[in-house]
Protein backbone atom coordinates (compact mmCIF):
# COMPACT_ATOMS: atom_id res chain seq x y z
CA UNK A 1 0.00 0.00 0.00
CA UNK A 2 1.73 3.26 -1.08
CA UNK A 3 1.66 6.23 1.56
CA UNK A 4 -0.58 9.37 0.98
CA UNK A 5 2.28 11.35 1.78
CA UNK A 6 4.64 10.53 -0.26
CA UNK A 7 3.67 12.63 -2.82
CA UNK A 8 4.58 15.44 0.10
CA UNK A 9 8.10 14.39 0.33
CA UNK A 10 8.53 14.35 -3.51
CA UNK A 11 7.34 17.77 -3.74
CA UNK A 12 9.83 18.87 -1.36
CA UNK A 13 12.99 17.27 -2.56
CA UNK A 14 11.67 18.99 -5.72
CA UNK A 15 11.84 22.26 -4.52
CA UNK A 16 15.16 22.25 -2.15
CA UNK A 17 16.87 20.64 -5.61
CA UNK A 18 15.75 23.19 -7.36
CA UNK A 19 16.39 26.01 -5.03
CA UNK A 20 20.29 24.67 -5.13
CA UNK A 21 20.32 25.29 -8.47
CA UNK A 22 19.32 28.22 -8.32
CA UNK A 23 21.69 29.43 -5.77
CA UNK A 24 24.38 28.10 -7.93
CA UNK A 25 23.01 29.91 -11.18
CA UNK A 26 23.14 33.35 -8.83
CA UNK A 27 26.64 32.15 -8.01
CA UNK A 28 27.84 32.02 -11.98
CA UNK A 29 25.81 35.77 -12.15
CA UNK A 30 27.51 37.60 -9.17
CA UNK A 31 31.21 35.75 -11.09
CA UNK A 32 30.44 36.37 -14.60
CA UNK A 33 33.62 38.82 -14.64
CA UNK A 34 35.44 36.81 -12.05
CA UNK A 35 38.90 36.03 -13.78
CA UNK A 36 39.69 32.53 -13.90
CA UNK A 37 35.86 31.56 -12.38
CA UNK A 38 34.54 28.61 -14.25
CA UNK A 39 30.70 28.52 -14.67
CA UNK A 40 29.08 25.37 -12.14
CA UNK A 41 26.21 23.27 -12.28
CA UNK A 42 23.94 21.54 -10.05
CA UNK A 43 23.84 17.18 -11.18
CA UNK A 44 20.60 16.20 -10.65
CA UNK A 45 20.38 12.78 -9.58
CA UNK A 46 16.78 10.46 -9.69
CA UNK A 47 16.04 9.31 -6.23
CA UNK A 48 15.80 5.90 -5.19
CA UNK A 49 12.26 4.56 -6.50
CA UNK A 50 9.63 2.98 -4.52
CA UNK A 51 9.45 0.31 -3.37
CA UNK A 52 12.53 -1.46 -3.52
CA UNK A 53 12.47 -5.50 -4.54
CA UNK A 54 11.99 -7.14 -1.68
CA UNK A 55 9.53 -10.14 0.00
CA UNK A 56 7.58 -7.72 1.48
CA UNK A 57 7.15 -5.51 -1.39
CA UNK A 58 3.64 -3.57 -1.73
CA UNK A 59 1.27 -4.98 -4.78
CA UNK A 60 1.20 -2.36 -7.04
CA UNK A 61 1.96 -2.14 -10.85
CA UNK A 62 5.27 -1.20 -10.95
CA UNK A 63 7.96 1.02 -8.97
CA UNK A 64 7.19 5.12 -8.23
CA UNK A 65 9.96 7.40 -8.77
CA UNK A 66 10.78 9.04 -5.50
CA UNK A 67 11.48 12.61 -6.94
CA UNK A 68 15.16 14.47 -7.44
CA UNK A 69 18.30 15.32 -5.30
CA UNK A 70 21.16 17.42 -5.51
CA UNK A 71 24.14 15.42 -6.23
CA UNK A 72 27.26 17.30 -6.20
CA UNK A 73 27.96 20.73 -7.97
CA UNK A 74 30.35 20.26 -10.38
CA UNK A 75 32.58 23.03 -12.49
CA UNK A 76 32.04 22.77 -16.34
CA UNK A 77 35.22 22.33 -17.10
CA UNK A 78 37.72 20.28 -20.48
CA UNK A 79 41.31 19.47 -19.21
CA UNK A 80 42.02 19.14 -22.41
CA UNK A 81 41.40 21.98 -23.96
CA UNK A 82 43.14 23.29 -20.41
CA UNK A 83 46.37 21.30 -21.94
CA UNK A 84 46.09 22.74 -25.35
CA UNK A 85 45.79 26.12 -23.81
CA UNK A 86 48.99 26.04 -21.73
CA UNK A 87 50.98 24.41 -24.35
CA UNK A 88 50.34 27.51 -26.89
CA UNK A 89 50.85 29.74 -23.50
CA UNK A 90 54.27 28.50 -23.15
CA UNK A 91 55.33 29.22 -26.90
CA UNK A 92 53.75 32.56 -26.93
CA UNK A 93 55.89 33.28 -23.60
CA UNK A 94 58.71 32.40 -25.35
CA UNK A 95 58.59 34.83 -28.40
CA UNK A 96 56.86 37.07 -26.77
CA UNK A 97 59.70 37.73 -24.38
CA UNK A 98 61.78 37.44 -27.09
CA UNK A 99 60.67 39.69 -29.99
CA UNK A 100 60.49 42.11 -26.80
CA UNK A 101 64.78 41.17 -26.05
CA UNK A 102 65.54 41.43 -30.35
CA UNK A 103 63.32 44.76 -30.45
CA UNK A 104 65.79 46.48 -27.69
CA UNK A 105 68.44 45.51 -29.25
CA UNK A 106 67.34 47.01 -32.73
CA UNK A 107 66.76 50.18 -31.11
CA UNK A 108 70.25 50.40 -29.61
CA UNK A 109 71.73 49.30 -32.89
CA UNK A 110 69.23 51.87 -34.63
CA UNK A 111 70.52 50.32 -38.16
CA UNK A 112 69.64 51.66 -41.29
CA UNK A 113 69.05 54.81 -40.08
CA UNK A 114 71.42 58.06 -39.78
CA UNK A 115 72.33 58.29 -36.55
CA UNK A 116 73.98 54.33 -36.60
CA UNK A 117 77.00 53.48 -36.51
CA UNK A 118 77.47 53.13 -40.00
CA UNK A 119 76.55 56.64 -40.90
CA UNK A 120 79.56 57.79 -38.53
CA UNK A 121 81.03 55.37 -40.32
CA UNK A 122 80.67 56.60 -43.70
CA UNK A 123 81.14 60.34 -42.63
CA UNK A 124 84.66 59.59 -41.26
CA UNK A 125 85.76 57.79 -44.72
CA UNK A 126 83.86 60.86 -46.40
CA UNK A 127 86.10 63.16 -44.37
CA UNK A 128 89.14 60.92 -45.44
CA UNK A 129 88.50 60.86 -48.87
CA UNK A 130 87.87 64.93 -48.61
CA UNK A 131 91.46 65.26 -47.01
CA UNK A 132 93.11 63.10 -49.70
CA UNK A 133 91.98 65.91 -51.92
CA UNK A 134 93.48 68.24 -49.58
CA UNK A 135 95.96 66.54 -47.54
CA UNK A 136 97.66 70.18 -46.03
CA UNK A 137 94.25 71.43 -45.42
CA UNK A 138 94.34 71.61 -41.08
CA UNK A 139 90.29 72.34 -41.21
CA UNK A 140 90.52 68.62 -43.06
CA UNK A 141 92.73 66.96 -40.60
CA UNK A 142 90.84 68.58 -37.42
CA UNK A 143 87.24 66.66 -38.96
CA UNK A 144 89.24 63.45 -39.41
CA UNK A 145 89.98 63.46 -35.83
CA UNK A 146 86.27 64.55 -34.98
CA UNK A 147 84.88 62.04 -37.35
CA UNK A 148 87.07 59.13 -36.08
CA UNK A 149 86.37 60.23 -32.40
CA UNK A 150 82.53 59.87 -33.08
CA UNK A 151 82.99 55.98 -34.53
CA UNK A 152 84.64 55.47 -31.56
CA UNK A 153 82.25 56.71 -29.19
CA UNK A 154 80.05 55.13 -31.02
CA UNK A 155 81.51 51.82 -30.74
CA UNK A 156 81.29 53.20 -27.11
CA UNK A 157 77.43 53.91 -26.99
CA UNK A 158 76.50 50.61 -28.66
CA UNK A 159 78.82 48.49 -26.23
CA UNK A 160 77.51 50.27 -23.50
CA UNK A 161 73.96 50.36 -24.16
CA UNK A 162 73.97 46.36 -25.15
CA UNK A 163 75.52 45.54 -21.70
CA UNK A 164 72.99 47.68 -19.88
CA UNK A 165 70.50 45.71 -21.91
CA UNK A 166 71.91 42.43 -20.86
CA UNK A 167 72.44 43.01 -17.36
CA UNK A 168 68.34 44.35 -17.05
CA UNK A 169 68.04 40.72 -18.95
CA UNK A 170 69.79 39.35 -15.75
CA UNK A 171 67.40 41.19 -13.37
CA UNK A 172 64.22 40.46 -15.13
CA UNK A 173 65.63 36.58 -14.90
CA UNK A 174 65.96 37.21 -11.36
CA UNK A 175 62.22 38.76 -10.63
CA UNK A 176 60.70 35.89 -13.09
CA UNK A 177 62.04 33.14 -11.10
CA UNK A 178 60.98 35.13 -7.79
CA UNK A 179 57.45 34.65 -9.11
CA UNK A 180 57.69 31.32 -10.56
CA UNK A 181 58.57 30.51 -7.10
CA UNK A 182 55.44 32.69 -5.90
CA UNK A 183 53.47 30.92 -7.80
CA UNK A 184 54.33 27.35 -6.89
CA UNK A 185 53.93 28.46 -3.13
CA UNK A 186 50.27 29.53 -3.79
CA UNK A 187 49.57 26.33 -5.53
CA UNK A 188 51.07 23.89 -3.03
CA UNK A 189 49.09 26.10 -0.32
CA UNK A 190 45.58 25.61 -2.40
CA UNK A 191 46.59 21.82 -2.53
CA UNK A 192 46.88 21.73 1.26
CA UNK A 193 43.38 23.51 1.05
CA UNK A 194 41.83 20.83 -1.29
CA UNK A 195 43.25 18.55 0.61
CA UNK A 196 41.27 19.12 3.75
CA UNK A 197 38.13 19.77 2.07
CA UNK A 198 37.76 16.74 -0.76
CA UNK A 199 38.08 13.95 1.83
CA UNK A 200 34.98 15.14 3.38
CA UNK A 201 32.84 14.71 0.27
CA UNK A 202 32.69 17.91 -1.16
CA UNK A 203 34.55 19.76 -4.46
CA UNK A 204 36.26 22.77 -3.60
CA UNK A 205 35.33 24.22 -6.86
CA UNK A 206 36.42 27.23 -6.30
CA UNK A 207 39.76 26.40 -5.32
CA UNK A 208 40.36 24.76 -8.17
CA UNK A 209 39.60 27.66 -10.56
CA UNK A 210 42.33 29.56 -8.23
CA UNK A 211 44.39 26.69 -8.92
CA UNK A 212 44.20 26.68 -12.53
CA UNK A 213 44.85 30.50 -12.77
CA UNK A 214 48.03 30.35 -11.53
CA UNK A 215 49.01 27.40 -13.43
CA UNK A 216 47.76 29.36 -16.25
CA UNK A 217 50.04 31.77 -15.18
CA UNK A 218 53.20 29.28 -14.40
CA UNK A 219 52.73 27.88 -17.92
CA UNK A 220 53.71 30.83 -19.98
CA UNK A 221 57.35 31.09 -17.63
CA UNK A 222 58.28 27.89 -17.69
CA UNK A 223 57.08 24.44 -20.09
CA UNK A 224 55.56 22.28 -17.06
CA UNK A 225 53.60 18.80 -16.47
CA UNK A 226 50.90 18.39 -13.74
CA UNK A 227 50.16 14.81 -12.72
CA UNK A 228 46.79 14.10 -10.06
CA UNK A 229 47.44 13.22 -6.44
CA UNK A 230 44.22 11.55 -5.10
CA UNK A 231 43.68 12.33 -1.25
CA UNK A 232 41.54 9.21 -0.95
CA UNK A 233 39.28 9.42 2.16
CA UNK A 234 36.07 9.76 1.06
CA UNK A 235 36.70 11.65 -2.14
CA UNK A 236 33.88 11.81 -4.72
CA UNK A 237 35.10 9.62 -8.32
CA UNK A 238 34.81 13.57 -9.71
CA UNK A 239 37.13 14.95 -7.76
CA UNK A 240 40.45 16.71 -8.96
CA UNK A 241 42.42 15.84 -6.55
CA UNK A 242 45.80 17.44 -5.43
CA UNK A 243 48.83 18.89 -8.46
CA UNK A 244 52.26 17.96 -8.73
CA UNK A 245 53.87 20.39 -11.18
CA UNK A 246 57.06 19.89 -13.05
CA UNK A 247 59.32 21.92 -15.19
CA UNK A 248 60.32 19.78 -18.03
CA UNK A 249 63.22 20.45 -19.21
CA UNK A 250 64.83 20.53 -22.80
CA UNK A 251 66.41 16.89 -23.09
CA UNK A 252 63.24 15.58 -21.52
CA UNK A 253 64.33 15.40 -17.48
CA UNK A 254 61.55 16.69 -15.24
CA UNK A 255 62.56 19.64 -12.03
CA UNK A 256 59.80 18.95 -9.85
CA UNK A 257 58.58 22.09 -8.35
CA UNK A 258 55.38 21.12 -6.45
CA UNK A 259 55.91 17.53 -4.42
CA UNK A 260 52.91 14.93 -4.28
CA UNK A 261 52.91 16.10 -0.33
CA UNK A 262 52.06 19.63 -1.59
CA UNK A 263 55.52 21.10 -0.94
CA UNK A 264 57.02 23.31 -3.29
CA UNK A 265 60.74 23.38 -4.71
CA UNK A 266 62.07 26.83 -5.44
CA UNK A 267 64.28 27.42 -7.94
CA UNK A 268 67.52 28.62 -6.46
CA UNK A 269 68.89 31.82 -6.87
CA UNK A 270 70.66 32.01 -10.75
CA UNK A 271 69.72 28.33 -11.32
CA UNK A 272 69.94 28.76 -14.91
CA UNK A 273 67.86 25.77 -16.29
CA UNK A 274 68.01 24.21 -19.55
CA UNK A 275 64.20 24.82 -20.99
CA UNK A 276 64.80 24.55 -24.49
CA UNK A 277 64.10 26.97 -27.52
CA UNK A 278 60.16 28.04 -27.55
CA UNK A 279 59.52 27.09 -24.09
CA UNK A 280 58.25 29.67 -22.26
CA UNK A 281 59.25 33.53 -20.99
CA UNK A 282 62.50 31.89 -18.55
CA UNK A 283 63.84 30.25 -21.75
CA UNK A 284 63.70 33.40 -24.02
CA UNK A 285 65.80 35.85 -21.45
CA UNK A 286 68.25 33.19 -20.63
CA UNK A 287 68.77 32.48 -24.38
CA UNK A 288 68.64 36.46 -24.55
CA UNK A 289 71.12 36.79 -21.29
CA UNK A 290 73.78 34.16 -22.64
CA UNK A 291 76.48 32.51 -20.72
CA UNK A 292 79.87 34.29 -20.85
CA UNK A 293 81.67 31.06 -20.20
CA UNK A 294 81.00 30.17 -24.04
CA UNK A 295 79.74 33.52 -25.53
CA UNK A 296 76.73 31.97 -26.94
CA UNK A 297 73.04 33.41 -26.77
CA UNK A 298 71.73 36.92 -28.05
CA UNK A 299 73.18 39.62 -26.78
CA UNK A 300 76.48 38.14 -25.92
CA UNK A 301 76.51 37.35 -29.62
CA UNK A 302 76.16 40.55 -30.81
CA UNK A 303 78.49 41.78 -28.63
CA UNK A 304 80.95 39.44 -29.40
CA UNK A 305 80.43 40.54 -33.42
CA UNK A 306 80.73 44.41 -31.98
CA UNK A 307 83.91 43.86 -30.56
CA UNK A 308 85.34 41.76 -33.46
CA UNK A 309 84.43 44.31 -36.09
CA UNK A 310 85.91 47.65 -33.63
CA UNK A 311 88.90 45.57 -33.19
CA UNK A 312 89.66 44.38 -36.62
CA UNK A 313 88.66 48.15 -37.77
CA UNK A 314 91.34 49.41 -35.72
CA UNK A 315 94.11 47.38 -36.16
CA UNK A 316 93.47 47.39 -40.16
CA UNK A 317 93.07 51.23 -39.81
CA UNK A 318 96.33 51.39 -37.19
CA UNK A 319 98.50 49.47 -39.64
CA UNK A 320 97.37 51.43 -42.84
CA UNK A 321 98.09 55.15 -41.09
CA UNK A 322 101.41 53.88 -39.67
CA UNK A 323 102.52 53.41 -43.59
CA UNK A 324 101.62 56.90 -43.88
CA UNK A 325 103.58 60.17 -43.11
CA UNK A 326 101.91 62.99 -41.25
CA UNK A 327 103.08 66.61 -42.25
CA UNK A 328 106.21 66.61 -40.37
CA UNK A 329 107.58 63.42 -43.06
CA UNK A 330 107.08 61.33 -39.97
CA UNK A 331 105.93 57.97 -40.06
CA UNK A 332 101.96 57.83 -38.69
CA UNK A 333 101.08 57.27 -35.07
CA UNK A 334 98.56 54.60 -34.00
CA UNK A 335 95.31 56.56 -34.81
CA UNK A 336 92.84 54.12 -32.20
CA UNK A 337 93.90 53.18 -29.05
CA UNK A 338 92.79 51.52 -25.66
CA UNK A 339 91.95 48.11 -26.67
CA UNK A 340 94.90 46.24 -25.83
CA UNK A 341 95.54 42.83 -27.56
CA UNK A 342 92.27 40.80 -26.79
CA UNK A 343 89.69 41.98 -28.74
CA UNK A 344 87.18 41.12 -25.69
CA UNK A 345 85.58 44.17 -24.97
CA UNK A 346 87.02 46.36 -27.82
CA UNK A 347 84.09 48.08 -28.37
CA UNK A 348 83.33 49.32 -25.10
CA UNK A 349 87.70 50.82 -25.01
CA UNK A 350 88.56 52.18 -28.07
CA UNK A 351 89.48 56.23 -28.86
CA UNK A 352 90.77 57.65 -30.64
CA UNK A 353 95.03 58.32 -29.84
CA UNK A 354 96.06 61.30 -28.25
CA UNK A 355 97.02 62.82 -31.55
CA UNK A 356 96.74 66.92 -33.14
CA UNK A 357 95.76 67.67 -36.55
CA UNK A 358 99.32 67.49 -37.95
CA UNK A 359 99.66 63.66 -36.71
CA UNK A 360 97.13 62.48 -38.90
CA UNK A 361 99.64 60.32 -41.65
CA UNK A 362 97.72 61.63 -45.08
CA UNK A 363 100.46 60.88 -47.34
CA UNK A 364 102.54 58.15 -48.89
CA UNK A 365 105.89 59.83 -49.44
CA UNK A 366 107.30 62.11 -46.47
CA UNK A 367 107.34 66.39 -46.78
CA UNK A 368 105.43 65.87 -50.48
CA UNK A 369 102.94 68.49 -50.86
CA UNK A 370 99.55 67.30 -51.88
CA UNK A 371 100.50 63.78 -51.16
CA UNK A 372 96.80 62.24 -49.95
CA UNK A 373 97.34 59.47 -50.99
CA UNK A 374 97.53 57.40 -47.64
CA UNK A 375 94.52 59.22 -46.65
CA UNK A 376 92.64 57.73 -49.56
CA UNK A 377 94.08 54.11 -48.53
CA UNK A 378 92.41 55.01 -44.84
CA UNK A 379 89.29 55.60 -46.66
CA UNK A 380 88.92 52.48 -48.50
CA UNK A 381 89.41 49.62 -45.17
CA UNK A 382 86.08 49.36 -46.03
CA UNK A 383 86.51 47.33 -49.20
CA UNK A 384 89.33 45.78 -48.54
CA UNK A 385 88.33 41.98 -48.72
CA UNK A 386 89.56 39.73 -45.86
CA UNK A 387 90.43 35.97 -46.44
CA UNK A 388 90.86 33.11 -43.67
CA UNK A 389 91.15 35.59 -41.20
CA UNK A 390 93.97 37.40 -42.64
CA UNK A 391 94.60 40.20 -44.72
CA UNK A 392 97.82 41.52 -46.28
CA UNK A 393 98.69 45.52 -46.28
CA UNK A 394 101.97 45.82 -47.72
CA UNK A 395 105.00 43.61 -46.52
CA UNK A 396 102.43 42.73 -43.59
CA UNK A 397 100.37 39.89 -42.82
CA UNK A 398 97.36 40.61 -40.34
CA UNK A 399 95.64 37.95 -38.57
CA UNK A 400 92.09 39.04 -38.08
CA UNK A 401 89.35 38.41 -36.44
CA UNK A 402 86.74 38.36 -39.00
CA UNK A 403 86.95 35.15 -41.42
CA UNK A 404 86.29 36.38 -44.92
CA UNK A 405 84.80 39.59 -46.12
CA UNK A 406 84.63 43.06 -45.89
CA UNK A 407 84.72 44.85 -42.88
CA UNK A 408 81.19 46.48 -44.34
CA UNK A 409 79.81 43.41 -45.40
CA UNK A 410 80.61 41.87 -41.84
CA UNK A 411 78.74 44.67 -40.15
CA UNK A 412 75.69 44.56 -42.42
CA UNK A 413 75.90 40.60 -42.03
CA UNK A 414 75.31 41.24 -38.24
CA UNK A 415 72.52 44.01 -38.88
CA UNK A 416 71.01 41.25 -41.18
CA UNK A 417 71.05 38.57 -38.66
CA UNK A 418 69.76 40.64 -36.26
CA UNK A 419 66.66 41.88 -38.48
CA UNK A 420 66.00 38.37 -39.55
CA UNK A 421 65.99 36.86 -36.25
CA UNK A 422 63.63 39.92 -35.08
CA UNK A 423 61.32 39.22 -38.03
CA UNK A 424 61.25 35.37 -37.23
CA UNK A 425 60.52 35.96 -33.71
CA UNK A 426 57.79 38.59 -34.05
CA UNK A 427 56.06 36.25 -37.01
CA UNK A 428 56.34 33.39 -34.34
CA UNK A 429 54.74 35.19 -31.44
CA UNK A 430 51.87 36.43 -33.93
CA UNK A 431 51.17 32.89 -34.91
CA UNK A 432 51.08 31.21 -31.52
CA UNK A 433 48.75 34.26 -30.25
CA UNK A 434 46.44 33.56 -32.92
CA UNK A 435 46.22 29.89 -31.79
CA UNK A 436 46.75 30.89 -28.34
CA UNK A 437 43.77 33.09 -28.89
CA UNK A 438 41.67 30.33 -30.43
CA UNK A 439 42.36 28.01 -27.86
CA UNK A 440 41.17 30.49 -25.24
CA UNK A 441 38.30 31.43 -27.24
CA UNK A 442 37.21 27.20 -27.40
CA UNK A 443 37.73 27.44 -23.25
CA UNK A 444 35.74 30.20 -22.43
CA UNK A 445 32.81 28.70 -24.63
CA UNK A 446 32.93 26.00 -22.53
CA UNK A 447 33.76 27.14 -19.03
CA UNK A 448 32.73 30.98 -19.23
CA UNK A 449 29.59 32.48 -17.73
CA UNK A 450 27.31 33.18 -20.58
CA UNK A 451 24.58 35.84 -18.74
CA UNK A 452 21.86 34.99 -21.48
CA UNK A 453 22.39 31.20 -20.88
CA UNK A 454 22.30 32.01 -16.90
CA UNK A 455 18.93 33.95 -17.29
CA UNK A 456 17.31 31.30 -18.86
CA UNK A 457 18.73 28.82 -16.40
CA UNK A 458 16.96 30.87 -14.08
CA UNK A 459 13.74 31.39 -15.26
CA UNK A 460 13.54 27.32 -15.82
CA UNK A 461 14.44 26.57 -12.28
CA UNK A 462 11.98 29.30 -10.62
CA UNK A 463 9.29 27.88 -12.59
CA UNK A 464 10.25 24.02 -11.61
CA UNK A 465 10.11 25.40 -8.34
CA UNK A 466 6.92 26.84 -8.34
CA UNK A 467 5.57 23.55 -10.13
CA UNK A 468 6.60 21.39 -6.93
CA UNK A 469 5.54 24.14 -4.87
CA UNK A 470 2.04 24.41 -6.73
CA UNK A 471 2.03 19.73 -6.44
CA UNK A 472 2.11 20.37 -2.28
CA UNK A 473 -0.69 22.57 -2.52
CA UNK A 474 -2.25 19.23 -4.67
CA UNK A 475 -1.56 16.85 -2.44
CA UNK A 476 -2.89 19.21 0.48
CA UNK A 477 -6.29 19.16 -1.10
CA UNK A 478 -6.21 15.42 -1.48
CA UNK A 479 -5.47 15.00 2.11
CA UNK A 480 -7.86 17.35 2.93
CA UNK A 481 -10.56 15.53 1.52
CA UNK A 482 -9.43 12.12 2.99
CA UNK A 483 -8.95 13.83 6.50
CA UNK A 484 -11.56 16.08 6.69
CA UNK A 485 -14.38 15.16 3.71
CA UNK A 486 -14.58 11.16 4.09
CA UNK A 487 -16.45 9.43 6.96
CA UNK A 488 -19.32 11.18 7.50
CA UNK A 489 -22.10 9.00 6.00
CA UNK A 490 -25.73 10.01 6.63
CA UNK A 491 -24.79 13.77 6.89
Amino acid sequence: MRSTFMGLETAKRGMYTQQSAIYVTGHNIANANTPGYTRQRVNFEQTTPYPAASMNRPQIPGQLGTGVKDGTIQRIRDTFVDEQFRGENNKFGYYESLAESISKMEDIMNEPSDFGLSKAMAQFWQSLQDLSTNPENEGARRVVLQRGTSVAETFQYLHSSLTTVRNDIKKEIDATVIEINSLAKQISSINQQISEVEPHGYLPNDLYDERDRLVDQLSKLVPIETNTVNYGGNSLSIAEGGRTVSIVMADGTKRPLIEADNRDRPIAAGEMLNLGEGKGKLAALIYAYGDDADGSGLYPGILDSLDKFAFTYAQVFNEIHSGGFDLKGQPGKPFFDGMGTDYKGAAGKIKVANLVPSDVAASLIPNENGNGQNALRLGNIKDLVITNSTLTIGDEVLDLKIESGTLQSFYEGVIGEMAVKGQQANRLRHNTEVLLNSVDNNRRSISEVSLDEEFSNLIQFQHAYSASARMINVVDEMLDKIINGMGHVGR
